[in-house]
């Protein structure tokens, strides 16, 4: 009789299929990411709330006073005890000297509208004091928003700091917490400033300093009052609401006179259509109408005033008109630093870039792709590069296939295009073919590529690389021609 062969099993040991042995060592380690999240964000508040409630000294005081309680249980074998009365009592005086009232002071904050990051920046507060006595040895700070990343950012495993750590860093999480701190983390306060003596009804304009660190919108959360006590161990703070927003501009770095290349080309519809959809020229006058002219440059108002039919006359303006390509579309996975240094440069660029120096009348074009493509137009009567930066402040990474309609829209206008000035964050197939089209209808186009802080630079000698690491000094060096 022939049996049946029988497949090998698949199963653990203990009967256990792999899929479900996977699934709870999965699960098993999401619970301990989820504890290890829990105990940094616990040590994180007892450290910020030491750090509010405690000067320097009086976090020693405290430590010392722990230690000695700690080694003191036993009177007969040491005197740590005495030492720990002693800071006890200490910080209990501490205590005391903070439960004075604060006075009642009314704070207005004139927050800058816009800053730029790297840059320390300085704004003024008016103080008015609407108490009955004398208010002295205040201080005033700036409180920012809680950076601390939530329980499902952390357990994100799409985080580009993940592959460069090994799987115990994985586990516990720490290096993660101090990477996502960083990411959130958008401005840097200067220690909090003193407040002068402060007489009843007086008030007083006190200068304070922030840091931008990213750009964007900073929200400034609140000022909060301050006060030590006498022994300055312990302090007392009050906040008091005051909530404002600063839009950073990106970092820019020097760059040296720029004359791109190129020459003037045919601008149907002159400066004033630049930024527009159609195909009229620029307005040159009246004259009488002459058989074949069309019905449409009529001028109406004209021809009721004289009785005799006039037409409008244009002409077509040659002007230069260069653009300034920002890639905003980064491959899966790519670290945000790369991206930001494109921003910082396109942001460095826009400057030189804006002088015209192909007439008065030359136009800049920065192309990027912010929920589709953008095209926005800085020249004489259009847009300013100071709104083209607070664009890109507020420009964020699209999805890997939005470079295909970014790369059409290029296309499309090429031929209006004096030169091009490609700021790109790889140098792969896709950007390669849309140069090469570029170039084939005759656009001079300058490639710059930003590469990782471990990616060698481009072999190809018309493309520069920018290494992340010393972009200023890359962009100091860039030339085009």
């Amino acid at each position: 009789m022939q049996q049946r062969a029988t497949e090998p099993a698949t199963s653990t040991p203990a009967g256990r299929p792999p899929a479900r042995r996977h699934g709870l060592a999965a699960r098993a380690g999401r619970w301990l990411k989820a504890w290890s999240w829990l105990n940094l964000r616990l040590a994180s508040s007892t450290q910020e709330w030491l750090r509010r409630h405690f000067t320097p000294a009086g976090q020693g005081v405290l430590a010392a006073t722990l230690a000695a309680g700690l080694f003191g249980l036993d009177t007969r074998l040491t005197a740590a005890h005495q030492v720990f009365a002693f800071g006890l009592a200490l910080l209990a005086i501490a205590w005391l000297g903070t439960r004075a009232p604060m006075p009642p002071l009314a704070l207005r904050r004139r927050a800058p509208s816009r800053a730029a990051a790297g840059q320390p920046c300085r704004y003024r507060v008016e103080v008015q004091h609407a108490g009955r006595r004398p208010a002295r040895g205040l201080t005033l700070h700036e409180r920012l928003p809680d950076p601390r990343p939530g329980l499902a950012t952390f357990l994100d495993r799409r985080a580009p700091v993940e592959a460069t750590l090994n799987p115990f860093e994985r586990l516990l999480g720490y290096p993660r917490w101090e990477w996502l701190l960083q990411q959130a983390r958008r401005a840097e306060a200067a220690p909090p400033a003193a407040l002068p003596l402060l007489s009843p009804g007086s008030s007083a304009v006190l200068e304070l300093t922030l840091t931008p660190t990213r750009r964007g919108w900073l929200s400034l959360d609140a000022l909060v009052l301050g006060r030590e006590d006498p022994l300055g161990l312990m302090r007392r703070e009050r906040r008091v609401a005051g909530e404002a927003r600063c839009l950073v501009l990106p970092v820019r770095h020097p760059v040296p006179a720029l004359r791109p290349p190129g020459r003037r080309r045919l601008q149907p519809g002159g400066v004033e259509q630049a930024s527009r959809v159609g195909d009229s020229q620029e307005f040159m006058g009246l004259r009488d109408y002459l058989p074949g002219d069309s019905p449409r440059h009529i001028h109406w108002a004209a021809w009721a005033r004289c009785g005799e039919p006039v037409v409008k006359e244009y002409r077509d303006e040659f002007f230069s008109r260069q653009a300034l390509v920002l890639d905003t579309c980064p491959a899966a996975g790519d670290d945000p630093g790369r991206f930001e240094a494109a921003v910082s440069a396109a942001a460095s660029l826009i400057a030189p870039l804006g002088e015209r120096p192909n007439g008065p009348d030359g136009l800049l074009d920065l192309v990027l792709c912010a929920d589709g493509p953008r095209i926005l137009t800085a020249g004489r009567g259009l847009m300013s590069t100071a709104a083209m930066l607070e664009v890109l402040a507020c420009v964020a990474p699209q999805p890997p296939a939005a470079f295909a309609a970014l790369a059409e829209t290029l296309t499309v206008r090429a031929t209006r295009q004096s030169a091009c000035l490609c700021v790109l964050l790889g140098w792969d197939a896709e950007r390669r073919a849309l140069v090469e089209q570029l170039r084939r209808v005759g656009l001079p186009v300058t490639v710059v590529v930003v590469d990782g802080a471990d990616e060698p630079e481009p072999d190809d000698g018309e493309v520069i690389g920018l290494d992340v690491r010393d972009l200023a000094s890359g962009l100091g060096r860039l030339s085009l021609g």
